[in-house]
C-alpha cells in the first residue's frame, strides 16, 4: 500500500474540494471520473512502467510528484483551454472565464476541436505502437512468427514514419474538405513530436556522440520524463472530452481526472518496484497492442463517434490475454 499512499492523500483532498464545490453529487461524479480514468489508462501505466524502470529513483519520484502537476493542471486543465483559445481566437483569460462560467459553450468549443485532438493523439500513439512492433532487437514475441516477421521490418529506414503517414494520407482523402488541412497538420505534428523526443532520447543514450551532454542527461532521465508526459497527454485528450458527457463542471472534471491520474502514476511505480513486467513477460506486449487499437480508434473518431466502453474493453481484453499468456509461458519454462 505504500506505493499508493500519496494517491489516497490526493484523493482525499480532491474529494473534499469536490464536496466544497459541488456537494455530494460533486463527490459522486469525481469518483466516477477517477474510476473511468484508471480503467481506461491501465495500458498507459504498463507502457509508462517499461520506460520508468530505466530511470533512476530521483526521476521516478519526480514523475510521481511534479509529473502529476503537469498531468492534472497542464494536460487536463490548461491544455484544453489553450486548444479552445487557438481554435476560436478567443484569448486565454476569456476561455478560462468561459470554462468556469459558461461550461456549455466551452464544452461545445472543445468538442469542435476533437478533430485536431484525435489526429494529433492518434498519430503520436500510432508511432509509439510502431516503435515497439518494429523493434528488431526484441527477442521475445507474443504472437510468434507473425510478430517476429513484423519486427524484422525494423531494418528498413524510417519504417515507423512511413507506416504512420501512409494511413493519414489515405484517411484525409475521405474526410470533408473543410477539415482535411486541420487533420493533416495535427497528425503530422504528432509524428514530428514523437520523432523529436525519441531522437533526443537516443542521442543522450549514445555513449560515443555527445558524451559530456549524455553524462548529465542520461542519469537524469529528462528526455524519458518529457516522453512520458507527452504520452500521458495523448492518452488524456479523449478522456477530457469524454468527461463532458458526464458533467460540464470543469472543476469537478479536473478533480476527478486528478484522482485517476494519480492512481495511474502510483500503479506505474508499483509495476516497476515489484518487477511485474519481468514476472508477466507479455504484459508490455498487450499494453502496446492496446495502444495500437486506441490509436486506430482515435483516428476513426475523427468522423465516427466511438463509445469509451469499446476503448476500455478492447484494452482490458488485450491486457488480460497478455497476462494469461505470460502465466502459460512461465509454466512452460519453469
Amino acid at each position: 500500500m505504500q506505493h499508493f499512499r500519496l494517491s489516497f492523500i490526493v484523493t482525499a483532498i480532491c474529494l473534499a474540494a469536490a464536496f466544497y464545490w459541488g456537494g455530494i453529487m460533486g463527490v459522486f461524479i469525481a469518483v466516477i471520473l477517477g474510476v473511468l480514468e484508471v480503467s481506461l489508462s491501465f495500458d498507459n501505466a504498463v507502457v509508462n512502467a517499461s520506460i520508468l524502470k530505466r530511470m533512476d529513483d530521483r526521476w521516478q519520484q519526480y514523475f510521481l510528484t511534479w509529473g502529476i502537476l503537469v498531468a492534472v493542471f497542464g494536460m487536463r486543465l490548461l491544455f484544453p483551454i489553450v486548444i479552445v483559445a487557438a481554435a476560436t481566437g478567443i484569448g486565454f483569460m476569456g476561455v478560462t472565464d468561459m470554462a468556469l462560467n459558461d461550461t456549455a459553450t466551452y464544452a461545445k468549443h472543445l468538442e469542435e476541436s476533437h478533430v485536431q485532438i484525435a489526429a494529433f493523439g492518434g498519430m503520436f500513439l500510432l508511432m509509439v505502437f510502431y516503435s515497439f512492433i518494429f523493434d528488431e532487437a526484441r527477442e521475445l514475441h507474443w504472437l510468434g512468427y507473425i510478430e517476429k516477421k513484423m519486427a524484422s521490418f525494423g531494418k528498413l529506414e524510417a519504417i515507423e514514419i512511413i507506416m504512420a503517414l501512409a494511413p493519414l494520407l489515405i484517411i484525409q482523402n475521405y474526410l470533408p474538405e473543410e477539415i482535411r488541412l486541420d487533420v493533416m497538420i495535427a497528425g503530422v505534428t504528432g509524428v514530428i513530436l514523437f520523432v523529436i523526443v525519441d531522437s533526443l532520447a537516443a542521442l543522450f543514450e549514445d555513449e560515443e556522440e555527445g558524451e559530456q551532454v549524455s553524462a548529465v542527461l542520461k542519469k537524469s532521465g529528462i528526455m524519458s520524463f518529457i516522453y512520458l508526459e507527452v504520452l500521458d497527454a495523448s492518452f488524456s485528450f479523449d478522456g477530457v472530452i469524454g468527461a463532458f458527457a458526464i458533467t460540464q463542471d470543469v472543476v469537478i472534471i479536473m478533480l476527478g481526472l486528478a484522482i485517476g491520474a494519480m492512481f495511474v502514476r502510483s500503479l506505474t511505480v508499483y509495476l516497476v518496484r515489484k518487477g511485474t513486467l519481468d514476472e508477466y513477460v507479455f504484459l508490455e506486449h498487450g499494453a502496446h497492442y492496446a495502444i495500437g487499437v486506441l490509436a486506430g480508434i482515435m483516428l476513426l473518431s475523427i468522423t465516427h463517434h466511438i463509445s469509451e466502453i469499446i476503448t476500455g474493453l478492447s484494452g482490458a481484453i488485450l491486457i488480460g490475454l497478455s497476462v494469461l499468456s505470460s502465466i502459460r509461458y512461465k509454466k512452460l519454462h519453469a
